[in-house]
């Protein structure tokens, strides 16, 4: 069953749920504010999908900016980055899909299309 971390306000989101909605792929919905992925879970997405760990960021979001993290993570190790993005749902990049064998930060329709 694919996962889907989304924040309800988020218009990225609701398109990507529209997408899914539209192409009838079937998804567990979690909201990411108040289920955030735990730092176990995190690490072992980001092993899986490949991408650089700096890509699981929400560098558009408020917190993000207020914690003036684009100055920050250049010197934080993994570990530390994996640490932080555990501690609240809203520094991690939206929306957060999970299947199988991806795992895809964002919605990108041509990445998304992969699942059909």
């Amino acid at each position: 069953m694919i996962k889907v971390y989304c924040y309800s306000r988020c218009t990225t989101c609701k398109k990507a749920l529209k997408w899914l909605d539209d192409n009838k792929i079937e998804y567990e919905l979690i909201d990411i504010k108040e289920d955030h992925p735990d730092e176990n879970t995190l690490r072992d997405l980001y092993k899986k999908s490949g991408l650089p760990l700096k890509r699981f960021f929400n560098t558009s979001g408020q917190l993000y900016r207020e914690m003036e993290l684009s100055k920050k993570l250049p010197d934080m190790s993994e570990d530390e980055m994996i640490k932080l993005l555990a501690t609240d749902g809203m520094l991690v990049k939206r929306p957060l899909l999970v299947a199988d064998d991806k795992v895809f930060t964002g919605f990108k329709e041509d990445d998304w299309k992969a699942l059909v």
